[in-house]
């Protein structure tokens, strides 16, 4: 892409920005990102954060989710994994880490030294400018965490994730209700219109 294109871009993904109300909100009430929106409306809807709840956040950069995760949560743990490093928040701790690579899962386990009550995921690939392909890449991140969720979640926990409708949604879907009793989907309003996002609900495991 040549540079002007580039630049133009830029300055267009800002504007988009600023003309945006819940990046104004977010800002206003200090939060670090306007997805922290899209959390608060998951948990309207489902009700899975409570006081005690243990709590992984997998992708957390730049840190909204583990803001409103550390609002409502005040006596149980909360852990924040991504590979990029975020600046810390009161009450969660931060790993910097692969979530695919077993040094970070050995972190998360002996962190928490029990099973989870929640885990969430708003992890999507670095876009390659094919959007078919990012949301297959998207869809393996969610796959990958399903996965991870079936040996870490308690019987009863919630798992929510990113997942993008695509040629490989329906594959993913029937994935997480072989693993899952109760599999949900919800768009938030917080989500972009043009976004092709939505978030996979899935709660209480099926018994081996």
């Amino acid at each position: 892409m040549k540079k002007s294109k580039r630049i133009k871009k830029s300055n267009s993904w800002k504007i988009k920005q600023h003309r945006d109300q819940f990046f104004k909100k977010s800002k206003i009430l200090g939060y670090r990102s306007r997805a922290s929106f899209k959390l608060i409306e998951l948990n309207k809807k489902y009700k899975f954060i409570r006081s005690n709840s243990n709590l992984l956040d997998l992708g957390s950069y730049p840190g909204g989710w583990s803001q409103v995760s550390s609002q409502l949560i005040t006596k149980g743990k909360i852990m924040s994994v991504d590979i990029k490093y975020m600046e810390p928040i009161k009450n969660v701790k931060f790993f910097k880490g692969d979530i695919l690579d077993n040094k970070t899962k050995t972190e998360i386990l002996n962190y928490f030294n029990s099973e989870l009550d929640i885990i969430l995921s708003d992890m999507a690939a670095d876009t390659t400018g094919n959007k078919s392909l990012d949301s297959i890449r998207t869809n393996q991140l969610c796959s990958d965490v399903i996965n991870f969720s079936k040996d870490t979640l308690k019987p009863k926990g919630v798992l929510i994730s990113k997942i993008f409708m695509g040629e490989d949604f329906i594959e993913v879907k029937n994935q997480a209700k072989s693993i899952f009793k109760k599999v949900n989907f919800f768009k938030p309003n917080s989500s972009r219109k043009e976004s092709k996002e939505t978030y996979l609900h899935c709660e209480i495991l099926k018994s081996l």
